[in-house]
Order: structure tokens, then sequence, then C-alpha cells
């Protein structure tokens, strides 16, 4: 809080000040030398943040200066002061602020900058004694003088923050907004979650403008085309990417007409434990609504989905709306771990959302299209090492329910008959382990994979073989022929399919697992 006093207030100030000494006035000794207050003077109180200070020698006035023993007030307002003797030179130190002054010099140094003062810094029965409002000013302090009371109250720099942050939290209780029940909060916000549909798969999205609507960058990252059905049925052309982060999994679209909705408020903050709904459309049945808590927070850097959820979701549910219980947006939908009871699911955070679109409004794209493909538009004419190098680059990590895994020892040929054979191979450990749980997600990564070489080579026939390779110091049984090789040097190699994949016009897929 910063004292604004103009010219009539200052003169009053003088003269309620000067009114502090009462005849005979102080006797003020020269500079430098000690001076004594009159026996008939009154003495005024001085109040920091409404404590009375014990002040000796008692405060004393000079032509409407009041002045206090620096060592008590220095210490009232959480500054340390030191004193050098030789040069009569006081030295204070708070925070960012440093103050000096000198016993009979009407002049002070505040960070460097020298401020004139109407009277000089004295001695008084020993004691040294400072301009009060200059230093109380000075340290960010509100200084008032209450005549009729014969009363300096001071309100420190803390005082005044304390009290602006009460009056911004009284605000905010104020202002903040009724809690909805769970049907309200739906009813609110149904009509404001769509369902997208790309050229590569299905999600939700949710409306934030006119004509944006907000999802999970996943959602689109490898679409060239989308479009957004509404509650009503109405679809909508999405037009492209206004905006978005990889890293935060987040993506703004615009559509090519406007969507006449209006868009979902957003919230910032929530704590473990808190309500939330989540509307989506999960397996494509649009705009399904279920609600949970906040199971937790994470704090893991880099992590986009700080936001662990009990609300159950699935596989469409990436970009959906999560509402706290006053109807506010305050996270995106946007993962899960399969195969378990305890509904582990996960959200990307308002305040990662707010920041996209803080960054939008700072760098507006100059073209608004979606994503350029990964991959070329044809591999007619590539060589076999150069379809190698791009499975390698795209297509070796395989995401599953139960983490990543990343395919090694990719080959390319292609044999006598003119197939494209393609091999590669999966960490034993992660088979091992996961196999079984993860046979879906293998499957879905070698349906797309091999649909998108389908599209790179129309006219090829593709034989995708993702095999698990072991080498043991027994002979494992139980294998069919072939499986198990000696190697001549008392191991053994164990070496058998776990994702068979053959295409051209239609696919099959096996999956050993």
């Amino acid at each position: 809080m910063n004292l604004n006093v103009n010219l009539k207030q200052r003169m009053l100030s003088s003269v309620l000040a000067a009114g502090l000494v009462l005849a005979p006035a102080v006797a003020l000794g020269a500079p430098g030398h000690a001076a004594a207050a009159s026996a008939q003077t009154a003495a005024a109180s001085v109040y920091v943040d409404g404590a009375k200070l014990a002040l000796s020698p008692s405060p004393v006035a000079s032509k409407g200066t009041t002045f206090v023993p620096m060592r008590a007030i220095f210490k009232a307002l959480h500054a340390n002061v030191t004193w050098e003797g030789s040069t009569k030179t006081i030295l204070a130190v708070k925070g960012t602020t440093t103050i000096s002054l000198q016993i009979g010099a009407k002049k002070a140094v505040k960070n460097g900058k020298t401020i004139a003062l109407t009277e000089a810094p004295m001695q008084v029965k020993g004691a040294t004694m400072v301009p009060l409002r200059f230093i109380a000013e000075a340290l960010g302090a509100d200084v008032k003088y209450d005549a009729a009371k014969h009363v300096v109250r001071i309100s420190s720099a803390e005082a005044i923050q304390q009290q602006k942050e009460a009056e911004w939290e009284k605000e905010q209780a104020a202002n903040q907004p009724k809690a909805l029940t769970t049907k309200q909060v739906v009813a609110k916000n149904d009509g404001k979650v769509v369902m997208i549909t790309t050229d590569q798969g299905l999600g939700s999205g949710v409306v934030i403008a006119e004509d944006e609507i907000l999802t999970n960058y996943h959602v689109v990252a490898d679409a060239a085309k989308a479009s957004a059905t509404l509650l009503n049925g109405r679809q909508i052309e999405l037009q492209g990417l206004v905006g978005y982060s990889e890293e935060d999994d987040l993506a703004i679209l615009k559509t090519k007409t406007p969507l006449g909705i209006a868009p979902v408020d957003i919230g910032l903050g929530v704590q473990k434990g808190d309500h939330v709904v989540a509307i989506g459309s999960p397996q494509g049945i649009q705009n399904t609504a279920s609600d949970g808590l906040i199971s937790n927070l994470s704090g893991a850097a880099g992590d986009p989905y700080q936001y662990q959820i009990s609300v159950p979701i699935d596989h469409g549910s990436s970009g959906g709306g999560l509402f706290n219980d006053y109807g506010q947006l305050v996270g995106l939908t946007a993962a899960g771990i399969d195969d378990t009871q305890a509904d582990l699911n996960f959200a990307v955070p308002s305040y990662n959302i707010m920041a996209l679109l803080y960054d939008i409004e700072e760098n507006p794209p100059a073209k608004i299209a979606f994503l350029p493909s990964k991959l070329p538009a044809s591999l007619k004419g590539a060589t076999t090492d150069e379809i190698r190098e791009l499975l390698e680059d795209q297509f070796a990590v395989i995401s599953t329910s139960q983490g990543g895994t990343e395919l090694k020892q990719f080959e390319v040929k292609r044999d006598a008959d003119g197939w494209l054979v393609i091999t590669a191979l999966i960490d034993p450990a992660y088979y091992m382990l996961y196999g079984h749980a993860s046979s879906e997600d293998l499957r879905y990564w070698a349906i797309d994979t091999g649909y998108k070489l389908r599209e790179l080579l129309p006219d090829e026939n593709i034989q995708l073989t993702v095999y698990y390779d072991q080498t043991f110091s027994f002979e494992p049984r139980g294998f069919d022929a072939g499986e198990v090789t000696a190697n001549g040097d008392g191991t053994w190699r164990v070496r058998f399919p776990v994702i068979d994949y053959q295409g051209k016009d239609k696919a099959i897929v096996r999956v050993n697992a």
C-alpha cells in the first residue's frame, strides 16, 4: 500500500506532528551532540501493527519531524540495523532495501539513491534518534497520526500485504460460484462436449470458443482431416490446428463454421479428494457422463497427466471434459491403465490449458491446418534399407496398457515369391512379464502398422513378423519344431513369432501371447 498524501494533507500532518511537543519546545543540541526533550513534553505513543512500542527515550519532534529511537523502530519493522560509531552512520537492511543515514546529515541513501531529509538524525540522552515517517515509509510501511489520541500508528509492509491477501481471499470467497449437483454439472456442460472423428480414430473435445474445440494432441496428431459431432447430432468439419503442445498432450482445433455453442468456463486448481465429473465418448458412445474423485496429484516434471482420477473412462474419452462441482473445466481426460479394478485414469490439468491459450494469444498461428504427416506420401520405388529406416523411426515403439516396449533389429527383404518380408525382435523380458496382458495392444499395433504400410505400398504383399528371441543354457522343451535350435556351444536359441501380420487388399493378424 503506497501512502499518497496531497499538499494539504502534508501541511496538516506537519501541524499535527508539531503538536507532539508542548511548550517549552524540545531543546536540540548541535548536530551530532545529545539533545534533551523537555520534561513537560507529553510523549506520543507509537504503535506498530497494533502493538505499542516501548521507547526509551520517548519520541521527540523537531520542526514537524518526529524522531524515535533507532533500534526499536527498525526491529519493529523487521529490518537489521548496524551502527558505525566512527562515522556516526546508521545502516539498515530489509530484504532488497538498504538505507543509510548519518547523524547531523539532512540526507539519506536508499538503494543507492540520495533522498533529502527535513531534519537530520540526532542523539537524545545517548540514544540515536531517526525520523519516524521516513524510516517507516522507506521500509514499505504506512504511517498515520491520531491527533485526538496523540498516537502514531504504523502498519508494516508485512501487515499491509496480509491485509491485501485477506481482502483478496474475501473477494474470492464472495465471487465463488455456487456448488452444483452432478446432474446440474452435466446439464451445464453436456452440449459443450463433442465427439471428434478423424481419418485415424475417435476421441472427444470441449468447446472453448465460438469456433474452437480443445482436445488431446494424440487424438489429432496423425490426422489429415477431422469432424466434430455435436450433442444434437450435427456434424461440423474441422479446418485444422490453431495451436498445440505435444509435451502437454493438448491441441486446439478450429471449425470451418461457427458452433453456436457457449464455451465452457475454465477453472484452476483442484485438491486430492475433490469430486469431478467427466463427459466424453468412450468406445464411441457419445457424451457419456461419469464421476469420481481426484485420486492423486503428480508432481513429476514433464508429466502431462498431473491429475490421477477414479472417474471411469475408456478409449474415445481422450479430450473429454473433466469438470469440478462448480461446472468449471479443470482438465481433459487423457489416459488410463487397462486390466485393473482400481480405475487408474489420468487427466491433463487446466493450468496447462491456460498456458497453451496464452501462448496462442502471444503467438497466433500463421496458418491453420492439420499437422503434416510424419510418413512419406508413398514408398513406391524405395529400397529395403529405406523401408527399414522408416520402420525404425516411426513404428519401433509399441505403446500398451502395461507401458511401452521398443522393437529391435528390424530386417526388410523381398523373398522369392515377391513378398515384402519384415522382421523385428520384441524385448523378451517385456514379453515374459506383460505379453499376455498386452495381447490386444500388440494386435492393434500390427493392424495400424500394416494398414499404413499398405497405404504406402498398395501393390505389395506384406508380411510383418515380430519374434521372441532368447538364448538359454539348457534345452527348453514343449516348443514347436524349429523354434528351439542348438548353438553348438552348449546353449540353445528359442525363437518364435509373437506377432504375425499378412496383408494386401485384406489383412490377417495372429498374436501369440
